[in-house]
């Protein structure tokens, strides 16, 4: 009974997991299948042309691949620095008492779903960019703003669940040399730690680039290449959340595919850098 019972386990765990890969190449080969009208009437030109009219049956990806990757390069820049300070506060600078509060308060935010991140961007955040910056409140840099809050409480947490891996010992040898907290925190947990940190900066690029409701609520949705970043712009989930059920020809529906096609193989490049990185660490160690 008991042999039976593991050979059921087991063959159930294999499909499982066969299951996970049989899924991410259906999705693969749907989108191809989908995207294949546009990418033969249009190529790799696709990637490089810069102008989106359906009416023309026109339609160039330049734009939204632009908008996708400076958004989640000015969220990646703002939330890095600070994801990685509310870490070492948390593990290192913090009275006990703070840890707790400050702690559960950033796993609450992380779990805040984007649609409110987007709402709160719109009719709270944006009037300030506009205040401050000029143009009309809408664009890269606010979306790039409230992304980097929405991925902040993600990396934040990670970071510190890493740092709080460190070795008491390693620490207490360093205070015993005569180190200072900096010095401790510096030659010592965030090299430890650096696996982690990486990988939390990795995952949260990853979640950023495919960010659609946050970003569709302030980013603009206009088919151009910004010249200020306070400008209208739009990106690959922006207008694939937008204009799907505006698909009025096979073209423009084809396009869209092929928009999301793109996402998907930077998506999964991320993801499969995370995941190479973290097999080489694990290498290292061992």
């Amino acid at each position: 009974m008991r042999k039976a019972l593991d050979f059921l386990f087991k063959h159930i765990a294999l499909i499982s997991a066969v299951s996970v890969l049989i899924v991410l190449v259906a999705i693969f080969a749907i989108l191809l299948k989908e995207a294949l009208p546009a990418i033969n009437a249009f190529g790799w030109k696709f990637l490089i042309n810069t102008r989106w009219a359906p009416n023309m049956e026109i339609f160039g990806g330049l734009p939204a691949i632009y908008g996708s990757i400076m958004s989640t390069l000015i969220a990646m820049l703002i939330a890095t620095p600070m994801a990685i300070g509310v870490a070492i506060f948390l593990t290192e600078i913090a009275h006990a008492k703070l840890k707790g509060p400050i702690g559960t308060a950033i796993e609450m935010l992380a779990a805040i779903p984007s649609i409110i991140y987007g709402m709160w961007g719109l009719f709270f955040f944006a009037p300030y960019i506009r205040e401050w910056f000029g143009g009309n409140g809408l664009g890269l840099l606010t979306a790039g703003i409230v992304l980097a809050i929405m991925i902040l409480p993600f990396m934040a947490a990670i970071t510190r669940d890493s740092m709080n891996t460190t070795p008491d010992v390693l620490k207490e040898s360093a205070y015993a040399l005569g180190a200072t907290k900096w010095d401790v925190v510096k030659d010592v947990v965030i090299p430890f730690a650096k696996a982690g940190i990486i990988g939390s900066i990795i995952l949260a690029l990853g979640r950023a680039i495919g960010e659609t409701m946050a970003v569709t609520f302030v980013m603009g949705n206009a088919h151009k290449i910004p010249k200020h970043l306070t400008d209208p712009a739009t990106s690959i989930p922006v207008t694939l959340a937008n204009e799907f059920t505006e698909a009025d020809s096979d073209l423009y529906y084809s396009s869209l595919f092929y928009l999301a096609l793109i996402l998907f193989v930077i998506s999964f490049i991320v993801i499969a850098f995370a995941k190479f990185y973290f097999l080489r660490k694990l290498r290292a160690v061992k």
